[in-house]
């Protein structure tokens, strides 16, 4: 537990993340054109991207992109990055080089890299999950503007001005979206549908409630099973206020749980905060008593179990992430468990007025304010999102060895060994559905249970050109994250006490931080925004 505090500490004394997102997305039409890329000629020679000057690539650069993940350890990875690399030199005579934030304490070091200087030269942004606003207006990422009309014209002629308009920090471009890629990343609780069906759980879980009576009869039934094997590190407050509020998330982060929210759809330009409300409280007494039932271990803030790992294994019940994980877990689990008939219940499904689009910088790409080849770098991108056969490689591996296509769909070829060809490249920052191949992976029913339930419910993403400004409240959101990051945790999992008192003093410390002035500033800044897009529409 000590070690988490430390965490979250030098997190937030930094910056401020977003730990929960529950939005999720559609496929767009914008207007980009099929096939591969022509941008480049064989190394050395100047490449004439229909600019006045053609680029002088006479000269190989090392380019970097950073992304979130475990490194893999098969070396499968360096294979495959050889071989793009091959294309890279032909065409640009660029060498990429990955650079991995590993998922132990990555809030931390992923801020940490940018506040450093580092000479970075493309990164992967988030802007409801990985702070990127915060850093931009610290400066960490590189004005595009003027740079990526010369330097990656086919990524900047397929994204309409719209997105591009979302894409920008005080007026400048300092992202490139992942506007083109469908998927769906708001989050729920996966459970066991015959363990259900044995609880007398027969329809679609829709609330809270009947995830504790599951998790009861897990508890009472499944002997060497933990109902539900998480720990302290996995943030579930967020989604408890879509399940009980209509309350709308926000790009601004307070750290280990949302503090700032909006009220509702109707009222989206009003502040409003779930921590004050009787909602927290509910929260609060509610793990309370989950964590008294024993539904996860006494030890939880400090359990180091890998509950995915657990629920494959049938020693957990009860799993938490979004929607697209959920799509490869169902088919996992039909493999690993049969008959086990994976579930989701989705946060939004209580009440069904609060599940947004996902905004299209949810992934995106920004190039390092202090990367010594912003030019090569961004022709680097143009490749990786734009040429067929790098976008194939980078996401699917060698064909023959990593995947083979049968009957149109993505599938592991004969003699396929899980440990030692197994790839991924946790490339999140521009991928785009003109290129995408259906994997045998995903299960087949996603699209007409989840995603269907989802088109009936879901509305526009406001927030797109929302741009927090923390400047005038910067002091007080690192001491308001310290505080969800000092507390957060054991109310979360029922071990801070009385639910009412720990919430009081919860309470008392937010407001100690600067709550109220956060929130008057919030507000203001909502005021303008809602004055902005009145007058466009």
């Amino acid at each position: 537990m000590f070690n988490m505090k430390k965490a979250f500490l030098l997190m937030t004394a930094l910056v401020m993340v977003f730990t929960l997102t529950a939005c999720s997305g559609e496929k767009k039409d914008n207007g980009s054109k099929d096939g591969n890329t022509g941008s480049g000629k064989d190394a050395g020679a100047e490449v004439d991207n229909g600019s006045d000057k053609a680029i002088d690539t006479s000269k190989l650069v090392k380019i970097s992109y950073v992304v979130l993940g475990d490194k893999p350890k098969n070396g499968q990875f360096e294979k495959v990055l050889d071989k793009i690399n091959e294309k890279m030199k032909a065409k640009i005579n660029v060498q990429l080089e990955w650079k991995w934030v590993e998922w132990a304490d990555w809030q931390t070091k992923y801020n940490l890299l940018l506040a450093s200087g580092e000479p970075v030269d493309l990164i992967t942004i988030g802007t409801d999950w990985l702070d990127t606003w915060g850093n931009a207006q610290r400066g960490a990422f590189l004005p595009l503007d003027g740079l990526l009309e010369k330097y990656a014209p086919e990524t900047f002629n397929s994204i309409p001005k719209e997105d591009w308009d979302e894409s920008k920090n005080d007026g400048k471009i300092i992202l490139i979206p992942e506007n083109d890629y469908t998927q769906w990343v708001n989050h729920g609780f996966y459970y066991r549908g015959d363990w259900a069906k044995e609880a007398g759980i027969t329809e679609p879980v829709k609330d809270w409630e009947t995830i504790g009576k599951y998790l009861q009869y897990v508890k009472d039934n499944k002997k060497g099973v933990v109902p539900w094997d998480t720990s302290a590190g996995t943030s579930t407050f967020g989604g408890f206020t879509a399940s009980y509020t209509d309350e709308l998330e926000l790009p601004i982060s307070t750290g280990y749980l949302p503090v700032f929210t909006t009220k509702s759809y109707d009222e989206r330009y009003t502040a409003a905060s779930p921590v004050f409300e009787d909602t927290f409280l509910s929260f609060a007494t509610m793990m309370k008593e989950w964590a008294d039932k024993g539904y996860w271990r006494e030890d939880v803030l400090n359990n180091k179990t890998d509950n995915r790992e657990a629920l494959k294994a049938g020693l957990s019940g009860l799993d938490q992430h979004h929607t697209q994980t959920f799509g490869g877990l169902r088919v996992e689990m039909d493999k690993k468990q049969p008959g086990s008939e994976l579930q989701m219940f989705p946060f939004s499904r209580t009440r069904g007025n609060n599940l947004l689009e996902l905004s299209i910088t949810h992934g995106g790409t920004s190039v390092g304010a202090h990367s010594k080849n912003p030019e090569r770098a961004l022709m680097a991108y143009d490749l990786l999102r734009n040429d067929e056969e790098i976008y194939h490689l980078l996401n699917y591996g060698i064909e023959g060895v990593q995947y083979e296509v049968v009957d149109g769909k993505r599938q592991q070829p004969a003699g396929y060994n899980e440990a030692k060809d197994a790839f991924y490249s946790d490339f999140w920052g521009g991928r785009v559905d003109k290129f995408e191949i259906p994997s045998v992976t995903t299960w087949d029913q996603l699209e007409s249970t989840l995603y269907d339930e989802y088109n009936q419910i879901k509305k526009p993403y406001p927030y797109g050109q929302f741009v927090f400004d923390k400047s005038p409240v910067e002091s007080e959101l690192t001491a308001i994250s310290q505080v969800t990051g000092e507390l957060g945790p054991a109310i979360t999992y029922g071990k801070a006490g009385d639910p009412a008192k720990a919430v009081e003093e919860f309470r008392s410390k937010l407001k100690t931080a600067g709550y109220d002035k956060v929130l008057a500033e919030l507000q203001k800044q909502l005021d303008a925004f809602k004055t902005k897009m009145e007058s466009q529409s």
